[in-house]
């Protein structure tokens, strides 16, 4: 009897220094992160992007802004008051798209608002996509709630016109983004699962919104001179259903900046690859730069759009 209980003590004890070990493994509180993202500064990056649509490559521009702020959990909006408690610190990411076709452009938006303390909250709370081209606009929001997400979704198109649901929990490929940000590599999902494609290419390609099978991996970046950074990874997904292909190049080392993307699938009967690659990346409180002045800080980062 006396052999088993110093058992148990023992699984016990073990148990909790892997509890604890997990528990120190979230970056958010390495202080190399709390240096970076806390200092008042958003992460603007820029990037020249061709993006496939129409069965052609179309020029444009990509911008992506990381910064952390405060997150309400019930009404799932940024905090505004002084209501500590009903909040948690999210990394959001604004995920903006511009590409011309033809004689009109396209403007295609996305936020994602994914917790920092990981094992708390390891799935990402809310998503919001907006698409404006000439010819109408449309619009999706994912909440995460009742162990899954709540769709609701609204466009100029008939058969997307009113979209209300409940989907079951998948992984977002629009939370991979803020996931390379916030998890060290050997936590960033891959193998075969399930996952939800990003908001952006389900309205490129007028497909519904649901999970699909993904195959998932990681390596070392071992490709050509396109994407240029310190010892990258190329985090692969691949939709084996739907045809598509993304590609994501990121930097190993923290705070694993993203260089660039590929993303590849059907359009018009052609199958083409989409390219966006780093150009400038700067930090910048930029809620503080709305002057004429400030003007400056586009040049920097090469916007053209």
């Amino acid at each position: 009897m006396k052999y088993y209980s110093i058992i148990i003590i023992l699984l016990t004890l073990i148990s909790c220094d892997d509890k604890n070990a997990q528990k120190r493994k979230q970056i958010c509180d390495s202080q190399e992160f709390i240096d970076y993202w806390y200092k008042g500064k958003a992460e603007i990056s820029s990037y020249d992007l061709q993006q496939a649509q129409y069965g052609k490559l179309n020029k444009g521009e990509a911008i992506m802004i990381f910064v952390t702020e405060d997150f309400r959990l019930d009404k799932q909006v940024k905090l505004e008051s002084n209501d500590k408690e009903k909040a948690t610190p999210v990394l959001k990411l604004n995920f903006i798209k511009k590409f011309i076709t033809g004689i009109y452009d396209y403007s295609m938006y996305t936020s994602v608002f994914t917790p920092v303390k990981t094992n708390t909250f390891p799935a990402t709370l809310k998503v919001t996509n907006t698409n404006q081209e000439w010819c109408g606009q449309s619009f999706l929001q994912l909440n995460y709630r009742q162990n899954g997400y709540q769709l609701l979704g609204k466009s100029y198109f008939e058969n997307e016109v009113d979209e209300e649901s409940h989907l079951e929990h998948a992984i977002l490929e629009d939370e991979l983004w803020t996931k390379i940000r916030l998890l060290s590599i050997d936590q960033l999902p891959t193998g075969n699962m399930f996952m939800i494609p990003s908001m952006t290419s389900l309205r490129l390609r007028h497909r519904n919104i649901q999970a699909e099978m993904a195959r998932i991996s990681l390596e070392p970046y071992a490709g050509d001179s396109i994407f240029k950074g310190k010892s990258l990874i190329h985090y692969k997904i691949h939709y084996p259903e739907s045809k598509r292909d993304l590609s994501i190049y990121f930097e190993k080392e923290f705070p694993h900046l993203i260089v660039g993307w590929a993303e590849t699938y059907e359009t018009k009967k052609t199958m083409l690859t989409s390219k966006a690659v780093l150009k400038v990346t700067i930090q910048n409180p930029y809620w503080e730069k709305n002057m004429a002045k400030d003007t400056v800080y586009r040049k920097l980062l090469k916007i053209k759009y």
